[in-house]
């Protein structure tokens, strides 16, 4: 099984993908252990001072200027985890649980948190055990970290509120830690704090998205250059030297993969035959500056994603001179802004990717084909039933597209009076992927039916080798109508898994 060392310097988004969807094993570094303890050394000895410190001795939020004794703070950190498990609606999904662990043990591991070494190593424990903690769709405003989400982990920590074992199945979580035998942890100053308190959900929400969205990129690209083959588009716009005098590297990398897509297609460049065309429709001949614009959206993404990644975000943080001091770095303004951003790039790729779905159904703009590409238009109705199912998951994402880091909403007596709503664009972001690998997957079903009805023109070898791919996995051809959901099924969990790519990749070579 493959591992993950953590460090003191961070994770890679790699890293997080192995932990939340393979499984990954975790071990923390010597390094790390040593970082830990010497953090955890100055809480110590500011804990035995009077003078208050916040995090330390005092309470939390609104509530910080109250001292607390001595006596008092192992319930302090026990009480905040309790009140802040406070994450109603339905479940959040394992790999997301996971990510969200994983980068919060990130930051203790920094040594900038104040946490013992055996909290750290118990939450590795528990990951490496495969116990998920239960955790809730609402209750994170991504600010003063992603709270609720956290605390339901950190409640599973100390061996309280429930989880889900290796199993799949939902039990306390006292019991699940007995069961692999995982001492439940007994915070001590700060702790509490420390476990609750960072961007670790939207960011390991946006890390996946990346990971996903660079696959719906490249199968983007794939389907759009089989559409324009479908409907006899010319490859002459996808030229290089037209893309290098607007120097968009995304730009350029979409048309690149369209180009090699359609190489030795024998359908393209016919626009001037029987049906003359000067040009194609924008949503053929713009299909690289679309999807290069998103693909620039996500290298800025990235960008923000590697940074925080590097970050340890906590409030207080303990500083190499020994200094304990309250900071703004939990604000989720950052990711917030990328996963909005990143939703609505997804929206417009989603838009025209119908567009061309429903340019390949229309008899009148598909330059050939039947209607709807039906087997025999007015008995059979074809596609056109999916295209309506495309055009209600394109209306979603405009929907999802609406930025949540627009607004905000004051909270804690006003003492949190600005938050990112950062954990609310990730949840909605993931929706947007989920629709958009939809929305690819009709495409790939018109555009694959609307190649094989060209008789007598023979498609591009990737064009062909995807055919017969996704026919090999249950997508059925042209024919007369037939229960259409199964097939459309069979298209989602082709584009979903990668297959798309994996069928042209052979033939193309790797598609940027």
């Amino acid at each position: 099984m493959h591992t993950v060392v953590v460090g003191t310097s961070g994770v890679s988004a790699a890293d997080v993908v192995a932990v939340a969807r393979a499984n990954a094993r975790i071990e923390l570094s010597e390094e790390a252990v040593a970082a830990l303890a010497s953090a955890r050394a100055i809480v110590d000895a500011l804990a035995a001072k009077p003078e208050p410190v916040y995090g330390v001795s005092t309470g939390f939020g609104a509530l910080a200027t109250r001292h607390i004794s001595q006596e008092l703070r192992a319930q302090l950190q026990r009480n905040i985890v309790r009140s802040h498990a406070a994450g109603m609606g339905p479940r959040v999904e394992r790999e997301v649980v996971r990510a969200l662990m994983f980068l919060r043990l990130k930051t203790v591991c920094s040594g900038r948190t104040g946490v013992r070494p055996e909290v750290a190593r118990t939450m590795a424990d528990v990951l490496n055990a495969g116990i998920t903690p239960v955790v809730h769709e609402y209750g994170s405003l991504g600010c003063s970290g992603d709270l609720a989400p956290l605390s339901h982990c950190a409640l599973t920590l100390m061996g309280e509120g429930d989880a889900e074992g290796p199993d799949g199945v939902v039990a306390p979580a006292g019991e699940l830690l007995a069961a692999h035998g995982i001492a439940p942890v007994e915070l001590r100053e700060k702790e509490g704090l420390a476990l609750l308190n960072g961007t670790d959900g939207m960011l390991g929400m946006l890390v996946m998205a990346l990971a996903d969205l660079e696959n719906l990129y490249k199968s983007a690209d794939i389907t759009a250059a089989l559409s324009l083959e479908a409907l006899l588009g010319t490859e002459k716009v996808l030229a290089p030297e037209l893309h290098a005098i607007r120097p968009h590297p995304g730009q350029g990398a979409s048309a690149a993969n369209m180009l090699a897509v359609l190489k030795g297609s024998e359908l393209t460049g016919h626009h001037q035959d029987d049906a003359p065309r000067v040009q194609d429709a924008y949503s053929v001949r713009c299909a690289p500056q679309v999807a290069g614009a998103g693909r620039d959206t996500m290298a800025h993404a990235r960008l923000v994603a590697e940074r925080e990644l590097a970050s340890a975000v906590d409030n207080p943080v303990v500083l190499p001179d020994g200094r304990v001091e309250s900071n703004g770095n939990f604000h989720g303004a950052p990711v917030a802004y990328v996963l909005d951003f990143l939703a609505i790039a997804a929206a417009d790729l989603g838009s025209i990717a119908e567009r061309r779905t429903d340019r390949l159904l229309d008899k009148n703009r598909s330059h050939g084909l039947p209607p709807f590409l039906a087997d025999d238009a007015g008995v059979d109705s074809g596609l056109m039933i999916a295209q309506y199912t495309q055009a209600a998951l394109v209306s979603e994402m405009k929907r999802l597209a609406v930025p949540a880091s627009a607004d905000s909403i004051p909270s804690s007596a006003m003492q949190e009076d600005h938050v990112s709503m950062g954990w609310s664009a990730a949840r909605k972001l993931r929706t947007a992927i989920d629709n958009l690998t939809r929305i690819v997957a009709v495409e790939l079903y018109a555009a694959t039916r609307g190649i094989e009805l060209r008789e007598g023109l023979r498609p591009a070898p990737a064009s062909r080798a995807v055919i017969d791919a996704v026919r090999a996995a249950g997508v059925q051809g042209p024919g007369p109508d037939r229960f259409l959901a199964p097939d459309l099924a069979a298209a989602d969990a082709f584009v979903r898994g990668g297959h798309l790519v994996a069928a042209v990749e052979p033939v193309t070579g790797p598609l940027a």
